[in-house]
């Protein structure tokens, strides 16, 4: 029955219609003492399924009129009038009664609809986080309250060197200690959603280091804790090993700063020794003889030339936005510490310079931490970082507006008086820079204090004839 109500507006309308009409002319056209009144309660059914509410009231007020007229009763006010209002609130009732129904199956219909494309999107859904999780490199897992996995997949079987399928029921303590002194939501106030480094256990006992990332959040049958797991070892192989060659590296240079100071001082020596060989005084005496031979021994030692440690394929084009943006993460955090304004100008399209990309950091570190202890003082904490493209060349300048620097004549010597430590700052950078054919100088027109370092861009002609034909060892770089 509901199946005939249903259709388009037009096809239930006609049908209704058409029934009205085959009413009325029953009604009219037989002659018996019957009123067919009450089967118009069908054509009303079918109007009230597809028309609003004051239109199932007209539909009612026309069939009650149609019954009145064929009525086969003689008329009478006092019998007709409450027929009709009897007529009318039954027709209009059964038309809004088939409205409602009507309006709550097609709500329900809606509902159920809306139910099933959610459902669809949450299984499509579900099954691409499945997907997701099980093909993740990384390893995830999630915890209970009680600390014991509930769900772990591939990677992180393969992480903790378990055979899989085993690390669900497993305590997440046996393997990472760290995660199962974390506390859930109803141990404490707010929820985690955090990283942290600690160490991890595989199933034979090898210990790793362990990025996490974690979160802890509520669910109906209790507090749950996801976390992420990456096994941090490469990455500390390859910090430790970086360390190690920019140790190297800087130690070389640091010894050819200290043989370069002996050498002068053995010089002298030598000359004070030449002297006292000629005067005749102290001739034939062994102590003079071992001082003549130590003066020898020391200034061989200090003639060593030191190799540079890195060849010249890898010292190569890099892209210097690069280097800058991780200037920037470093820098920033302890210039707003310190009230200190930076300010970049850098344009969006630099070349590819030759450089070395962790010297060329620590050079620019180097320059802006000696910025930031001449603005411990000044009234306008300010340093300035502008990059422009040369011929053949670009220059980073780094600008301060603190005092700035009183005498230059010194400025990149080793072991000078007053300076901070052993004073090889800047004499080291400008090593640096020199090591992969750049250079880095002192500009005293610029106000304040400013610092420019010149680096060769990647291919040019003079770049190729300097990395084959110049500066082939550190202690060259040094003797500049």
């Amino acid at each position: 029955m509901f199946r005939y109500l249903q259709g388009s507006t037009p096809v239930v309308l006609a049908r209704a219609g058409f029934l009205i009409a085959i009413i009325a002319l029953i009604d009219w056209r037989v002659d018996l003492n019957i009123a067919f009144g009450f089967l118009y309660l069908f054509p009303i059914l079918l109007v009230g399924t597809v028309l609003a509410r004051w239109q199932i009231l007209l539909a009612a007020l026309l069939c009650t009129f149609l019954s009145d007229v064929f009525d086969p009763f003689p008329f009478t006010l006092a019998v007709a009038l409450p027929q009709d209002i009897l007529v009318f609130t039954s027709l209009a009732g059964t038309g809004l009664f088939a409205y409602e129904i009507t309006r709550s199956r097609r709500l329900e219909m809606e509902n159920l609809r809306r139910v099933e494309v959610e459902m669809t999107a949450r299984r499509e859904a579900e099954e691409q986080l499945e997907f997701l999780i099980d093909s993740s490199p990384a390893a995830i897992l999630t915890t209970g309250a009680d600390s014991l996995i509930l769900r772990a997949n591939a990677a992180a079987h393969r992480l903790l060197g378990a055979p899989d399928g085993e690390l669900v029921g497993r305590s997440i303590r046996r393997y990472i200690p760290a995660l199962g002194r974390v506390p859930f939501t109803g141990e404490t106030p707010q929820a985690f959603r955090t990283e942290m480094q600690c160490r991890g256990e595989r199933e034979n006992g090898a210990v790793f280091p362990a990025n996490v990332f974690f979160s802890t959040y509520n669910t109906a049958i209790g507090p749950r804790l996801a976390a992420l797991v990456v096994d941090a070892s490469e990455e500390l192989r390859e910090r430790e090993e970086s360390s190690l060659e920019q140790l190297m590296a800087g130690s070389r240079i640091l010894v050819g700063a200290v043989s370069h100071e002996i050498r002068n001082v053995c010089g002298a020596i030598a000359v004070i020794y030449e002297n006292l060989v000629r005067s005749g005084v102290l001739t034939g005496t062994k102590d003079f003889e071992a001082l003549g031979s130590l003066v020898e021994t020391l200034n061989k030692i200090a003639s060593l030339e030191l190799k540079q440690s890195a060849s010249d394929s890898e010292i190569g084009g890099i892209d210097l936005q690069e280097t800058l943006d991780d200037l920037k993460i470093v820098l920033e955090p302890y210039c707003q510490e310190a009230d200190i304004a930076v300010h970049w100008d850098i344009p969006g399209d630099l070349p590819a310079v030759w450089a070395d990309r962790h010297s060329l950091l620590q050079v620019l570190l180097n320059l802006t931490k000696n910025s930031e202890r001449a603005l411990e003082g000044a009234g306008v904490k300010r340093i300035d970082i502008v990059v422009r493209e040369g011929t053949g060349v670009v220059s980073i300048r780094v600008t301060d507006s603190g005092p700035g620097i009183g005498s230059v004549d010194k400025l990149f010597q080793p072991f000078q008086k007053g300076a901070d430590s052993t004073g090889l700052g800047l004499y080291l950078s400008r090593a640096f820079v020199r090591s992969f054919r750049g250079d880095l100088r002192h500009d005293p027109a610029a106000p304040g204090c400013s610092f420019v370092i010149d680096l060769a861009i990647a291919g040019s002609h003079e770049t190729d004839y300097e990395r084959t034909g110049k500066h082939g060892t550190y202690p060259a770089a040094v003797a500049r």
